[in-house]
Formats: C-alpha cells, sequence, structure tokens
C-alpha cells in the first residue's frame, strides 16, 4: 500500500493550528514533531494524555514517525491503565500535566527548543502502519483492542470531509469540546484538519462562555464539533452565539428540538456522526432533515441473523453494531435505539433511547437518563430515572411522560440528582449509574 502525508496542507506558511489566539504554522508543526520524535522513549506504546490537542497532535505525530502505536483507552482509571501496562509492558505516558501510575514511565512533554531538528518536508506514514489501538471494555471487563492503521484513519478523515461539505484547504478553524483521546475526539476534531487543509484548535472549552469566547477569536470559516449534552448546556447558558458554518455532534442521540434550537440559533446546519469503537463513524444525517442515516463514502451495511455489520472504505475490519436498525430502499437507514437498551414489560416494548428522549423533551429538565436494573435474578424490575429538574416535582415530569409514555414504562422511582456522572464526552456508564441508583436509594 502507498504511503500517505502527515498531513495534507500546501505549504510551509499555512495556518495548521490555533493556540492561545495564535496561528501555528506548518513549519512550526513540522519543527515541534521532529523535535518531539527525537526525543521518545524507544517504546513501542505510547499513552497520550496531552490535554493541549496541539501538543496531542504533536505527539501523535511524533509516534508515527518512531513507528510506535498511540494507545486509546474509555477511561484513564489507575486500575484500567494498570490493566493495559500488563498487556502493553513497553508502554509509556507522554502528558502535559501530572498524572501518576503505578508502575508505568511517565514523560512530560518537552519545552520545544527551537533547534534544527526540524523536518524539512512532510513526511509519509505507510498506510499499512498500526497508528492507534482503541480499546472497549469487553464483556468480562477487559481491555478488548481495536486496531487503527494509517491508511483507515486518512481515508475516514476525507469521507467524512466530503459528507459534511468540507473545501479541501480552506483553513476552516475546527473547535472541539470533545478530547482528542475519545475516537470521535480524535477522527473530527484532529484527523478531519489534519487530513483536509484545515486548522485544529489547541483548547477544549467546556462552558458557555469559554466555547462562546473561544469561537469569537477563531477566524472564518470555523466550526463546532460537540456532543448533545455540551450543546444543551451551550443553548442554556448563553445568550449569543458567534456565526459557524456548522456543528457537529456524537456519542448519543440528539433531540430534533435541540438540533432545531442549536440550528436557529447558529444560523448554520447542524450534523450528527454515527458509528462505534470499533469500526469510528460509519454514517452521517443533518437531523432537521429527517431521521434517515447515510452512510459515509465506501461503507457498506451487511444484515443478518447474527446482526448488523459494517465494513468497506476505511472500516477495514468488518465491525458489528449494537443497535436495531431498519434498512431503507435508497441505501439509508433508521437507528431504534441499542439492542441492549431495549425494554421489555408486559408484552410492551421500547428502548431507553426512546424514554430518554421524552424525559428531556419535558420543559424545565436541564438533563435526565433512564436505567433498567439489572433482571438476572428472575425477578421482573421496572425502569427507572434519574433527573436533573430544579423547580418541578416528580407529579409534574410523571404527568408529562404520561402523554407520551406507555404507562409500564413510567419510571419506578424517579431521582432528583443535582447532576449526572457523565464523562467528557457527554456519556454515562451503566456502572456510574449503578453506583448512583445505590447513592439515591440509601437516601
Amino acid at each position: 500500500m502507498a504511503a500517505i502525508p502527515l498531513i495534507s496542507h500546501n505549504d510551509s506558511d499555512s495556518v495548521f493550528a490555533w493556540r492561545a489566539g495564535q496561528a501555528v504554522s506548518v513549519a512550526h508543526f513540522l519543527r515541534d514533531v521532529g523535535q518531539l520524535a527525537q526525543s521518545l522513549p524507544d517504546k513501542r506504546h505510547v499513552l497520550n494524555l496531552c490535554t493541549d490537542r496541539y501538543r496531542f497532535a504533536v505527539g501523535f505525530a511524533a509516534a508515527l514517525l518512531r513507528k510506535q502505536t498511540s494507545l486509546l483507552p474509555p477511561n484513564y482509571t489507575p486500575s484500567f491503565v494498570e490493566q493495559l501496562e500488563l498487556s502493553y509492558p513497553d508502554m509509556y505516558c507522554l502528558a502535559d500535566g501530572e498524572v501518576a501510575f503505578q508502575g508505568v514511565e511517565v514523560m512530560r512533554y518537552p519545552q520545544q527548543s527551537g533547534t534544527d531538528e526540524a523536518l524539512r518536508e512532510i513526511p509519509a506514514i505507510p498506510a499499512e502502519q498500526r497508528a492507534a489501538l482503541v480499546f472497549t471494555s469487553g464483556s468480562t471487563g477487559q481491555p478488548v483492542a481495536h486496531p487503527k492503521s494509517w491508511g483507515s484513519l486518512c481515508k475516514g478523515a476525507a469521507a467524512e470531509a466530503s459528507a459534511l461539505g468540507i473545501a479541501r484547504n480552506s483553513g476552516m478553524a475546527v473547535l472541539g469540546t470533545v478530547p482528542a483521546q475519545h475516537m470521535y475526539g480524535l477522527e473530527s476534531c484532529m484527523l478531519l484538519a489534519m487530513q483536509n487543509g484545515l486548522a485544529l484548535v489547541a483548547e477544549r472549552p467546556f462552558y458557555p462562555a469559554d466555547i462562546c469566547a473561544q469561537l469569537a477569536v477563531l477566524p472564518r470559516p470555523r466550526c463546532l464539533i460537540s456532543t448533545p449534552v455540551h450543546l444543551r448546556t451551550l443553548l442554556s447558558g448563553a445568550v449569543e452565539l458567534p456565526g459557524v458554518e456548522f456543528v457537529l455532534s456524537a456519542t448519543a442521540h440528539l433531540a430534533p428540538q435541540l438540533a432545531s434550537e442549536a440550528e436557529a440559533r447558529f444560523a448554520a446546519p447542524l450534523y450528527e456522526i454515527y458509528g462505534c469503537t470499533e469500526a469510528g463513524m460509519v454514517a452521517s444525517r443533518r437531523t432537521t432533515q429527517g431521521e434517515a442515516w447515510n452512510l459515509l463514502n465506501g461503507v457498506g451495511l451487511q444484515q443478518d441473523a447474527q446482526g448488523n455489520r459494517v465494513l468497506g472504505g476505511h472500516v477495514e475490519i468488518e465491525a458489528p453494531l449494537s443497535d436495531v436498525i431498519e434498512r431503507n430502499a435508497d441505501g439509508t437507514f433508521i437507528l431504534h435505539g441499542r439492542t441492549a437498551d431495549l425494554v421489555n414489560i408486559a408484552g410492551k416494548r421500547t428502548s431507553l433511547a426512546s424514554l430518554n428522549h421524552h424525559l428531556n423533551a419535558i420543559p424545565g429538565v436541564l438533563d435526565g437518563v433512564f436505567f433498567m436494573p439489572d433482571d438476572s435474578d428472575g425477578e421482573m424490575k421496572r425502569p427507572l430515572a434519574f433527573v436533573v429538574a430544579p423547580g418541578l416535582k416528580s407529579e409534574s415530569i410523571l404527568g408529562a411522560l404520561r402523554h407520551s409514555v406507555d404507562a409500564v414504562f413510567l419510571p419506578r422511582p424517579l431521582y432528583f440528582v443535582d447532576a449526572l456522572p457523565r464523562n467528557t464526552t457527554g456519556k454515562i456508564t451503566r456502572e456510574a449509574l449503578v453506583q448512583l441508583m445505590e447513592r439515591c436509594a440509601k437516601k
């Protein structure tokens, strides 16, 4: 297979990134990559924990030059990192902040010297080279690795740009609220920019005022890469929103009402990306124009008695999808929730995604989620729910749900909480909800 350039920018003076309000040129980036590559430990696997997205990109690129694989676990708890270290004893950690893991070598991101270790030209990386290992927890809790070649990542970035209508080498500034260590953040906040001549943004703002301030100082064209929970907070907390070319959302279901509000207030289209850790992104849609999803270029969807799988395009290894999918005659498809999220009570069926949609559509509900307790003991369980809704009472929420949800699915009980235990990408793990349930039950 052919080699693929590290970045696709036209010349050394092009803007590669924006950092602290300052433009970082391609030449500057190549200099930093060359210097860091010289100083990396002679190991095969790196855990890149740089929170600054520019530094993460430099570390990722330097690792590619040294033929090192970046490890991207679902979380960075000491126990999970220790499990990784057992499987990859030659692993080291690159960080620009304080980290403490037992038995793992930590390299601090260095101050760049400005000396002559700069790369003279954009290097090309073999397409078949393994660039990253992305992990899922696995049914036993042990990390399960999913390899990503450099070629697959680059083809995915090109397919995403095509789906979003992005002009190549436009220099668009790409601001993301999700970490680069997450598959969505890696693909849409970093590789999308690197492989299409765009400019990534080093900062990762969270609060509405910070997101607006970051957008306002970036030149046009610019876009926002975010999640439903971040968008909900942004729209409720910001009075005026700086203009963007588009908004992109992923990691969870986006309510149509939220999509419509985002488009109206940003005066720009909002797109969603659908995918999974095993395959990465596989489809997109403009949410306000219908519920159907369009597969990315080259990706095929296969259905049989074993379920749904994707393969083709940038998806090099057949990957299962854990969702109930309805295919349309025109090649698009509709999602009906995750297979594991289906709820069956007294012969009636729904999905947790549908229940969550109706809960979060209630005026005054800032955040909410349904949860189905474990029923492996054979006893029939009812769904419960957690809600962030200051000023509302349970009677009003249950009354609103009765208009859209069958009575058998009403939450029993309904817990009011100050905040849901979401991670940096807005997701909530089942483990976190179990712990929250146990805490609420003790009150």
